[in-house]
């Protein structure tokens, strides 16, 4: 039986949750969507879905469906994992998501943190920083999808939720696990529903892990769940097992990379691989259509497989996308991109790549879902928050990778180039 029970907003985001739990010795799973019948054995199982920009309804079915199986699983705590940069919008969907939980739990009450320090991401005074700038200052402010205006995260959940917000500020928290636990029995016995909880460092994160231990329903980030592999090692629940947890079998075929994310960092790590890999950069306002540019994509790659990766990326600045989104509207703008590098991915497996780099969460769901894989297991990781997974049974290594995560040159240390 799984001792965590992981519900995750959207594909790249469940892996990068993953990576945190098998660095802590736990072993984990991926599987993608609600489940339809037994879930894999693993000490932590992250239902992956794409509900982060789904209807909110949907959302909160899909969610509430995915919570039903863990349960029934026997998953001992649920966690609801979201975006380290808490991407919403003021209907949702994390708070609407997070309502139905607790109400399903009975537990009325959870905290909420979004930090990954190692990243960049840091709550202060209830206010997200990416690196040293403000949430809605950090390029987040243009995200296409779910623009991010305001730092304060007790104003954004606030807004998405009927139940009040509290915070436990950085000055409790730095006095430990023993001291949070109490400020939030405080807030919950004073009508509060959700805590935002200040962290800083990775220490922080440890003892918010420490202090939710007995919580039924915890919701953040990935790195909030730093502390949870040693609660239940500290219960008895968990063996040790070091490297273990983390092997997959090894990596062989061709190799490439699809880039959908927009972020600086992606931006950035093409802009890096262009001077050392054969990069495709495909321009969806000059070919609107995805077989059109699956096509062109697949005849570049057709001579260039080989030792060295590909890289074919749709990414662009903020203002391209923009036109993009001001010529086809802006969710027949995404499903444009998404289906033409899903088309990408099925085609390049079909001419023997078996180690894929899928940039961005939208773009991972669409790819994941088009190969047809049902789960992936977690391996070792790239850069904080992207590990290697292994799809059974189609023999693929797959990194999903957050749009505004690695380093600049990710794309090569992925295949060590």
């Amino acid at each position: 039986m799984p001792l965590l029970g992981c519900i995750a907003d959207d594909f790249t985001g469940a892996t990068d949750l993953a990576n945190t739990l098998v660095k802590g010795g736990m072993t984990a799973v991926q599987v993608i969507g609600v489940p339809t019948g037994p879930l894999p054995e693993a000490d932590a199982i992250i239902i992956a879905l794409k509900s982060r920009t789904a209807p909110v309804a949907q959302a909160v079915e899909h969610s509430l469906a995915a919570c039903e199986a863990l349960l029934a699983a026997g998953a001992r705590q649920i966690f609801f994992k979201y975006c380290s940069t808490f991407d919403s919008t003021d209907e949702g969907n994390i708070g609407p998501v997070a309502d139905a939980l607790v109400k399903r739990l009975d537990c009325g009450f959870a905290l909420a943190n979004p930090a990954f320090p190692t990243n960049g991401r840091t709550v202060y005074q209830g206010h997200l920083f990416v690196g040293s700038n403000l949430l809605n200052e950090s390029g987040m402010e243009n995200h296409p999808l779910t623009p991010m205006r305001d730092a304060n995260l007790v104003r954004v959940l606030g807004r998405q939720t009927d139940g009040a917000v509290g915070l436990v500020p950085f000055a409790v928290v730095e006095q430990g696990a023993a001291a949070i636990r109490r400020a939030m029995t405080a807030l919950k016995e004073s009508g509060r529903r959700y805590a935002i909880v200040d962290a800083v460092t990775d220490a922080h994160l440890l003892a918010i892990g420490e202090a939710a231990e007995h919580h039924a329903l915890i919701t953040g980030g990935s790195g909030v769940a730093m502390g949870l592999p040693a609660n239940f090692r500290r219960a008895g629940l968990l063996p040790e097992r070091g490297d273990s947890a983390a092997a997959l079998p090894p990596m062989c075929g061709h190799a490439a990379v699809l880039a959908g994310s927009c972020s600086r960092a992606t931006l950035g790590q093409i802009g890096l691989a262009r001077d050392h890999l054969p990069v495709l950069e495909l321009d969806p306002m000059a070919t609107p259509d995805a077989r059109a540019l699956a096509a062109q994509a697949l005849n570049w790659a057709e001579g260039r497989l080989g030792d060295t990766p590909v890289v074919i990326a749709a990414s662009a600045p903020p203002e391209k996308v923009a036109a993009l989104q001001a010529r086809l509207g802006r969710e027949a703008a995404g499903a444009l991109v998404e289906q033409a590098l899903a088309t990408i991915a099925e085609g390049l497996v079909a001419r023997g790549v078996r180690r894929l780099v899928v940039a961005g969460g939208e773009t991972s769901g669409a790819v994941v879902s088009r190969l047809g894989v049902a789960s992936l297991r977690i391996g070792p990781e790239i850069d904080p928050g992207v590990p290697w997974t292994y799809a059974e049974p189609t023999g693929l290594h797959l990194a999903l990778k957050s749009g505004n995560f690695g380093a600049r040159d990710f794309f090569l240390k992925a295949f060590g180039q």
